[in-house]
């Protein structure tokens, strides 16, 4: 069992810091500017050999209903009741602050148990601060740095209490002994399923992205609202839908790159897309009013180019000009994504939570195709239908191309290596053509094709050479 920690505090007193030396990595978006995180970010970290659950939350300011900030804190409320213990941070440089002290009060309300960290007390300690701090009533403080990870030690002892050991169970063992090559993948398959498939919500800012997270999970995980630009970081979800397991991720809206300026934007861009890149399948969620503007086409285009599945989302559909958008989607798809033929798209609502079922029959469809592997014979059936049917161009000297072999060399997503006589002859054209044929034939709409092709020697010089060997041996000097 693992330790169930929310860090909270008032802005900007290193809470974001912290969760990132807890996990052992950059993932929770810290900058200078307060009240940077919004929605709560949780993930799995360590500290000696303590396993815990970390969550990091928004800072606390007072504010009217229906604010941003009051929705801010009601996730920070939600986290607080889920927690094991709540780690209580406030700035020792600032000393102890009105926004402090009201914050404690409302931590203290919730009933649970506080550990109380002086953080920023790196290099001279901070001593009127720490012992300022005991008027908030949350017991001794600690002397600590997320920066410099000072005071963990303190901090694990303090954690000690609530760390429910397990016991170690055994790896699972595979008798593989006797399976034929089918039941191999068979079993194989089935423990890849058991995996948890990375999904990734992408979009322009305010196209309902977090509103689509919120009803996939049946929760208002998500802060949701009209402002535009809502969300900051990367937020992952662990979920499941009939059954499988889904890491799903909520991102910021990407905005055109010309227009970013702001810092913390970029970060926050920079954050969508490493979870893009992170991911296993990307839903791209496209305004119904505005389907597939400049900027969808290229938060699709980077999507192919990391060799992601990709499925498309119209959302707002209930209050969409229907026929006029779909034949506006259709048209820009087979015009402007042509390196993605097929990708599904599904429209839904995501305030109405309709069409949820079709989306994840769509990303469950992508997924199999992005792991897929042809069978050897199929393949080289397709292949020889090719050379016999649209053979390759002429050469630059005039002669016939000549196509040897192909083979699957791996798969998420498909690729193939093959093999050619000239490949630098071999036009772009011809090569969309093959990648396109495999698409149809295989059924791979929606996913990314790799065909790179190599080239081959002469079958024949080798022959010679055996035929002959005294052509490889040197004329002896006279």
């Amino acid at each position: 069992m693992s330790v169930k920690i929310a860090i909270v505090g008032r802005p900007n007193v290193g809470k974001s810091t912290l969760f990132n030396r807890l996990i052992g990595r950059k993932l929770a978006i810290v900058h200078d500017q307060p009240g940077v995180t919004r929605d709560r970010k949780e993930a799995k970290g360590k500290l000696q050999n303590m396993a815990l659950e970390v969550i990091d939350t928004a800072g606390y300011e007072y504010s009217k209903e229906d604010s941003l900030e009051k929705r801010m804190w009601k996730q920070t409320r939600r986290a607080i009741g889920e927690a094991d213990v709540c780690l209580f941070l406030f700035d020792a440089r600032d000393g102890i602050q009105p926004y402090d002290e009201h914050f404690a009060d409302l931590v203290r309300q919730s009933g649970k148990p506080v550990i109380l960290l002086a953080n920023k007390c790196e290099g001279r300690l901070q001593e009127d601060s720490v012992h300022e701090a005991y008027r908030l009533g949350l017991g001794e403080p600690i002397p600590f740095s997320a920066e410099h990870g000072l005071g963990l030690l303190d901090l694990y002892e303090a954690l000690k209490p609530f760390d429910k050991k397990e016991e170690k169970t055994e790896p699972e063992f595979i008798d593989f002994e006797g399976l034929s090559e089918e039941e191999i993948n068979a079993v194989l398959d089935e423990k890849a399923k058991a995996k948890p498939i990375q999904l990734a919500i992408v979009g322009r800012p305010n196209v309902g992205k977090s509103t689509l997270v919120n009803a996939l999970l049946n929760d208002e995980r998500m802060l949701t609202g009209p402002e535009a630009g809502v969300t900051r970081d990367a937020i992952t979800s662990e979920w499941e839908w009939k059954g499988r397991k889904i890491n799903l991720v909520d991102t910021a809206g990407l905005r055109r790159q010309s227009r970013v300026e702001d810092s913390l934007e970029k970060m926050s861009a920079a954050s969508t897309k490493h979870a893009a890149y992170m991911a296993q399948v990307v839903v791209l969620v496209l305004d119904a009013d505005a389907v597939l503007d400049k900027q969808d086409l290229t938060i699709a285009r980077e999507v192919i180019d990391e060799g992601r599945a990709l499925v498309i989302a119209v959302n707002k559909w209930d209050i969409a000009n229907r026929q006029e958008a779909l034949q506006k989607l259709n048209d820009k798809l087979q015009t402007s994504l042509t390196q993605a033929e097929g990708v599904p798209t599904v429209t839904i609502s995501a305030l109405k939570k309709e069409g949820l079922d079709k989306l994840m029959s769509a990303v469950f469809k992508v997924y199999d195709r992005w792991n897929v592997r042809i069978p050897t014979a199929p393949l080289n059936k397709w292949f020889e239908d090719i050379k016999d049917n649209c053979p390759p161009p002429l050469g630059k000297n005039k002669r016939r191309i000549k196509l040897r072999y192909i083979t699957q060399a791996k798969t998420r997503p498909p690729s193939f290596y093959m093999f050619s006589s000239n490949p630098e002859g071999l036009p772009d054209s011809y090569l969309r053509y093959l990648t396109n044929s495999l698409r149809e034939t295989f059924n791979l709409g929606g996913i990314p094709i790799r065909l790179n092709v190599r080239k081959t020697g002469n079958p024949y010089a080798d022959k010679k050479e055996r035929r002959n060997p005294l052509r490889k041996m040197a004329k002896p000097k006279e």
